[in-house]
């Protein structure tokens, strides 16, 4: 049975500064050009991950959107999840009443994809800056979800998001799957809303559906919403900057963190045969 090695990005294959390293790029076209099974898990879209990955040889499905969709080595949709119109007008009332609008990520009525946003904090605005070039792109003054809501994105202080989030909880219930976590990069908390269906266990599901990694499966992580990848594959590695939370369910944790090359070292260790 071929393995599939399956790694997030930020923070496990890339460097902080989002670039790929000459080691990371070797390693994974040669044992790609072996036949080995390389893919990603990402919570980034699919153009961002598709640039992100550009010096890759990518022969396989990707994981993006924090798993809400698959595309192909080429960009095309081949599996999405998505909340609805009414989910995502709830999302924004709630968040309003705590003076926080979401960012609205997903297919508008024409099905053009959108990053939909209203008024900002100081953090949403930072990340903008960002994301200032990205097509999709769209303010609203009077923000409206969008036809089909792949990703709802707060951003801000975690304790007016943790008043969001129990909200959501009692109003939305199962109807979403929620993802909290520190952002690795913007002093704030990232309070992510997805369909119940659309995170990264449930695509990393959806790929061994497809013929990828059947029973067996490597993924790398190092942040809290990897838990879900770790629970459902067979061999769970954590990067040495991992949270705590996520090496207590590793099956082995590297000793080099991202900007050491953890995931290309292991990969290079375990595959020494293709690199005389």
């Amino acid at each position: 049975m071929n393995r599939l090695y399956l790694s997030d990005l930020d923070k496990t294959l890339l460097y902080t500064d989002l670039s790929l390293s000459l080691l990371s790029v070797s390693v994974w076209n040669r044992l790609a050009a072996a036949g080995i099974r390389l893919s990603v898990a990402t919570a980034r879209s699919a153009p961002k991950t598709l640039e992100l990955l550009k010096p890759l040889r990518l022969e396989h499905p990707l994981i993006v959107m924090d798993g809400a969709m698959i595309v192909s080595p080429e960009g095309e949709v081949l599996y999405q999840k998505y909340l609805d119109q009414s989910t995502g007008a709830a999302a924004i009332e709630i968040g309003r009443k705590s003076g926080i609008e979401p960012f609205m990520i997903g297919m508008d009525e024409k099905g053009i994809e959108r990053f939909r946003y209203g008024q900002t904090n100081a953090l949403q605005q930072e990340l903008l800056f960002a994301y200032q070039s990205d097509r999709r792109l769209q303010h609203e003054s009077d923000l409206r979800p969008l036809a089909e809501n792949i990703k709802i994105v707060y951003i801000g202080e975690k304790e007016p998001l943790e008043g969001i989030k129990a909200e959501i909880e009692e109003r939305l219930g199962e109807s979403v799957e929620i993802k909290f976590a520190k952002d690795p990069y913007l002093e704030g908390w990232f309070l992510t809303l997805l369909h119940p269906e659309g995170d990264k266990a449930h695509a990393l599901k959806q790929l061994q559906e497809m013929g990828y990694g059947e029973h067996k499966t490597t993924v790398f992580g190092d942040s809290h919403n990897d838990l879900g990848l770790f629970l459902c594959a067979d061999e769970k590695i954590a990067v040495a900057n991992a949270v705590e939370e996520l090496k207590v369910h590793a099956t082995k944790i590297l000793p080099h963190t991202n900007d050491e090359d953890a995931v290309a070292k292991f990969l290079k260790e375990r595959f020494s045969n293709h690199f005389g």
